[in-house]
């Protein structure tokens, strides 16, 4: 009999970690766009590292900052709060690996955008937030949304730094990936190909979600 939990764990991890990156990366990309190209630069750097670090290296980090026996570690554990070896861990993990995928893509979606609608909303009175959110959102809204679909998908495919900071425990931090890893490992090549079509499946319509996007983002700017 097939255990589901795998895949329950690794979307509920993929999609709060997918919202997180979400309200995180949209703030970031808006603020930093403005900036000065320089300081610009350097944030880009910093703020994109793990999407070109190997993941990991990501997670190895990750167990250096939240690890039970690191200072901040010890400092969560007396409110109860461990992140490594429990599931919500996998949150953390995913969603530093998924946020440079946002962040990026949402930057490329304001930076795309005419200011001249900005523009034109503040000499009619209209307040920066009103302007932000009926304005410049709708705007960019399939950039927004293509970038949100990606850091999902990055987020539910994530391996290596899921694995350094909550590895693998069955039925209680067990994702698709690392079951697919421990079936091969005790050669369980049936389950693990049964777990590897799943995330194909998965990953394929996702991928058509971020086709479908682009489509319709370049029909959109074509009537413009």
């Amino acid at each position: 009999m097939i255990d589901w939990y795998p895949l329950w764990n690794s979307l509920r991890i993929a999609a709060i970690s997918c919202t997180a990156v979400f309200f995180l990366g949209i703030p970031a990309a808006y603020y930093i766009a403005r900036l000065p190209r320089a300081v610009k630069g350097i944030l880009d750097v910093i703020l994109t590292l793990p999407m070109v670090l190997p993941p990991t290296v990501c997670g190895y980090f990750l167990l250096i900052l939240l690890g039970p026996q690191r200072p901040l570690g010890r400092f969560l554990a007396n409110f109860g709060i461990q992140f490594a070896m429990t599931w919500y861990g996998g949150i953390v993990a995913s969603a530093v690996v998924a946020f440079p995928l946002m962040y990026r893509t949402a930057r490329g979606a304001f930076e795309s955008f005419d200011t001249t609608l900005a523009y034109s909303g503040q000499t009619l009175g209209l307040s920066n937030t009103y302007i932000f959110w009926r304005i410049r959102m709708p705007a960019c809204r399939q950039g927004i949304l293509a970038g949100t679909v990606l850091a999902f998908a990055r987020a539910l495919g994530e391996y290596g730094a899921t694995s350094m900071l909550i590895g693998y425990v069955p039925g209680r931090t067990a994702t698709i990936s690392t079951t697919v890893y421990q079936l091969w490992r005790t050669n369980n090549e049936q389950e693990a190909f049964f777990w590897v079509m799943v995330n194909v499946v998965i990953s394929t319509v996702i991928l058509l979600a971020v086709n479908m996007l682009e489509r319709r983002n370049r029909k959109a700017g074509g009537r413009i």
